[in-house]
C-alpha cells in the first residue's frame, strides 16, 4: 500500500508491522500521535495505554520486554527526565524483547518549557540512538533499532524532532505485521540489579558499545566528493541538501543517523583529505564533541566550525536560510555565495496565547483573582493548557516548572516566606501524573498551602486523551474512575471544596474567599468538562444597553469577545460557547443568552 504519513504516523505503522507487542506512554507534543495512530490497530498480541507518567510508562515497557515482548514507551523531551530513573537503571540491567524509547523533541521550543536534546542522554545512559531525519526513514529504522535492542540485550533511544515528527511523506509499504512468539518471563539473578552486580553489568555495557560501533555506522553515510566536510543528521540534513544547491562539488556530507556510538574509524576516514569540517546540528554540538573528540585522540588537525566557536546558533531550530547564512559566515572567500540566494520569509503576525472561549479555567482563575484581591498572594502554575493563567488579564501564575512542581514549589515559598498566602494551581491529569506525591508532602510536613484542582475531565493540552479521573481507557472502553477528592481525604486532607467555575460567580467567590481564610492545608477541586468535548446549548450577544464600557472583555480576556471599526462590543456567535462568564462583569444588563436551535 502507498500513504501519506505523519512522521510519528510512520513510526506507529511500522512499530505495529514489526510486531510491538505492548506500546505506553504519556502524551505530550509532539510526540503524542505515536499512541494515537497505535491506538487503531488491534491483534490478538497487541496491547496499547495512556500510562499516568513516563515514568510509569517505561516501567511497563521493560516489565513487558523482560518477559520478551516487543515494547515502546513514548514520551516528548522532558518526559524522558520523568523516566530517566527507570532508563539508567535498564541500560545496565538490559532487556530481553526489544525495547525502544521513542523521545520527541522539541527544537524552538514550540510547546514545550525547555529545549532539550535527547541525543545527550544516550551518552549519559550507554545507550544507541537512532535519529531519522524524514518520516520514511524513521518507518525503515524501527525494525533494525528492534533488532539491535535484541542482539545486545539493550533499550533503544529513537529520537525525533518537532519537524520531522510532524512533517509528511509518502510511503509505500506492506501492511502485514510479523507475528512473534512471546516465550515468557524466565527467573534470573540478573535481573536484580544490586551494587556488585551492577559493577560487572557496567563493565558489559561498556564493551557492548565497543561492539556495536561497526555495525551502527552502516546506518550513516557519506554523499559527495568535496574538500569541504559538513557533518550533520536529523532534519538539519535536508537544511544543508537545500542550501548547497548549486554548489555540491565543493561539499562532501556525513550524515550521522545513529547519533551514539560513533565508529572512529569511519569518522577518519571521512576526515581524511578535508580541508575543513562544519558542524550543521539543532540544540546541543553532541555531533561536533564527538567528532572533536575522535579527531584528537588520534592526532588529526583540521579547522572546525560549529557551536563552540559561535557559527551554529545554540539554542532553537535552524532553517534553509539559516543554514546558508552559516556557510556564508565560514566561506568567506565567496566561493560559495549563498548570500544571493536568500529568500525573504513571511512574518506571520503573532498573537498571544489565550485560553479558549468558554474554557471552565478561566472562570476557576478569575473565582480566586477575585477571592484574593485584598490578600498578597502568590500563585503557582503547573504544566497544561492552565499555564496560560500567566497572560493577561488572568494574571494568577506567577511561576511554572515542570509536572507537578506547582503544589511543591508552594511548599517552598510558603516555608522561606510565611507572611504571603501561596495557592497552587494544577490540572486533573497533572495531578495523576506527578501531583499526588506533592499533596502528600504538603500533608505529612504540615505546609499549609491551597491547592486547586482544574478538573476538565480530560488531558485537554494534547488532543483529550483519557487519564485515571475520566474513568475511560485509550478504546473508550470503562476502566476503573479514581475520583480526586477521594484520593484527597484518602491522604487524610480534611479540607476540601468541590466547585462548579460556571456556576454563581459571586457565590463561588464568596466560598473561596471564606475557605482561604482558614490558613490550614486545603484542595478546592473545580470541576467541569472542557469546553471542546461538549456541544453547546447557547451563546451570548451584546444588546443595545451596551455602554462600551469594555470590562466584559478586559476583564475575562475570552477570544469571542471584540470590538468592531466603530468601537462596538461584539461577541463572535461562532466562538461563544454559552459559558457565561462575561455577563457576572456586565453593570447594564447588556449581555443575554441566545439559545441554540
Amino acid at each position: 500500500m502507498k500513504k501519506v504519513l505523519m512522521g510519528n504516523e510512520a513510526v506507529a505503522y511500522s512499530l505495529f508491522i514489526n510486531g510491538v507487542n505492548v506500546a505506553v506512554g504519556y502524551p505530550g507534543t509532539p510526540s503524542t500521535e505515536v499512541i494515537e495512530t497505535l491506538k487503531n490497530f488491534q491483534d490478538d498480541d497487541f496491547y496499547v495505554e495512556w500510562s499516568t507518567n513516563e515514568k510509569v510508562a517505561l516501567e511497563i515497557a521493560a516489565g513487558a520486554s523482560l518477559s520478551g515482548a516487543r515494547s515502546v514507551a513514548t514520551m516528548k523531551q522532558v518526559g524522558l527526565n520523568v523516566a530517566a530513573d527507570p532508563l539508567l537503571s535498564l541500560s545496565v540491567v538490559g532487556v530481553e524483547g526489544g525495547l525502544i524509547v521513542f523521545v520527541a523533541d522539541d527544537p524552538g521550543p514550540h510547546s514545550s518549557q525547555t529545549e532539550q536534546d535527547t541525543r545527550n542522554f544516550a551518552r549519559f545512559c550507554n545507550l544507541p540512538v537512532f535519529d531519522p531525519s524524514s518520516p520514511k526513514e524513521a518507518f525503515e529504522l524501527i525494525k533494525p533499532a528492534f533488532e539491535i535492542s535484541e542482539k545486545y540485550k539493550l533499550p533503544v533511544l529513537f529520537r525525533m524532532t518537532t519537524r520531522v515528527c510532524h512533517s509528511n511523506q509518502s510511503i509505500e509499504f506492506e501492511f502485514k505485521r510479523e507475528k512473534r512468539k512471546i516465550k515468557g518471563f524466565e527467573k534470573k539473578p540478573d535481573w536484580v540489579i544490586l551494587p556488585a552486580l551492577s559493577y560487572i553489568k557496567h563493565m558489559e555495557l561498556e564493551q557492548k558499545l565497543q561492539d556495536m560501533k561497526k555495525e551502527l555506522s552502516a546506518y550513516n553515510k557519506v554523499e559527495g566528493r568535496g574538500k569541504i566536510g559538513i557533518v550533520t543528521g536529523g532534519i538539519s540534513y535536508f537544511y544543508v541538501k537545500e542550501a548547497i544547491k548549486g554548489f555540491e562539488d565543493l561539499f562532501s556530507i556525513l550524515k550521522i543517523t545513529v547519533a551514539h556510538p560513533l565508529d572512529e574509524g569511519f569518522i577518519l576516514e571521512f576526515a581524511k583529505g578535508k580541508e575543513m569540517l562544519i558542524f550543521v546540528e539543532e540544540l546541543d554540538p553532541v555531533l561536533e564533541e564527538e567528532v572533536k573528540l575522535i579527531l584528537f585522540e588520534n592526532g588529526r588537525i583540521i579547522s572546525t566550525y560549529g557551536k563552540r566557536n559561535g557559527y551554529v546558533p545554540f539554542a532553537g531550530e535552524l532553517d534553509v536560510d539559516k543554514v546558508k547564512y552559516i556557510f556564508y559566515k565560514v566561506l568567506s572567500d565567496k566561493r560559495f555565495l549563498a548570500k544571493n540566494t536568500f529568500t525573504d520569509v513571511l512574518q506571520i503576525p503573532k498573537r498571544q496565547a489565550q485560553l479558549c472561549a468558554g474554557c471552565p479555567h478561566r472562570s476557576s482563575f478569575l473565582i480566586v483573582k477575585n477571592a484574593t484581591k485584598d490578600k498578597d498572594v502568590i500563585f503557582t502554575g503547573d504544566i497544561g493548557c492552565y499555564t496560560l493563567g500567566f497572560a493577561k488579564p488572568i494574571t494568577t501564575t506567577d511561576t511554572c516548572l515542570c509536572m507537578g512542581a506547582s503544589i511543591t514549589m508552594a511548599q517552598g515559598l510558603n516555608i522561606a516566606d510565611s507572611s504571603k498566602s501561596v495557592v497552587a494551581f494544577i490540572g486533573d491529569s497533572t495531578f495523576f501524573h506527578s501531583g499526588i506525591t506533592g499533596l502528600v508532602n504538603s500533608y505529612y510536613n504540615r505546609h499549609n498551602i491551597t491547592i486547586c484542582i482544574l478538573d476538565n475531565l480530560t488531558t485537554g493540552m494534547t488532543g483529550f486523551q483519557p487519564h485515571p479521573g475520566t474513568g475511560k481507557k485509550i478504546y473508550g472502553e470503562e476502566g476503573r474512575k479514581v475520583i480526586i477528592e477521594s484520593i484527597v481525604k484518602g491522604i487524610g486532607v480534611e479540607r476540601i471544596l468541590l466547585i462548579d467555575p460556571y456556576s454563581d460567580f459571586t457565590e463561588n467567590v464568596d466560598k473561596v474567599r471564606e475557605f482561604l481564610n482558614d490558613e490550614e492545608l486545603g484542595v478546592i477541586v473545580f470541576r467541569r468538562e472542557c469546553a471542546n468535548l461538549k456541544s453547546r446549548e447557547s451563546y451570548f450577544k451584546i444588546n443595545k444597553n451596551c455602554s462600551k464600557c469594555r470590562a466584559c472583555m478586559m476583564i475575562t480576556g475570552c477570544p469571542a469577545i471584540d470590538e468592531d471599526e466603530n468601537g462596538n462590543i461584539i461577541i463572535d456567535s461562532t466562538l461563544c460557547n454559552g459559558c457565561g462568564l462575561c455577563k457576572n462583569f456586565c453593570r447594564y444588563s447588556a449581555i443575554e443568552k441566545v439559545m441554540v436551535k
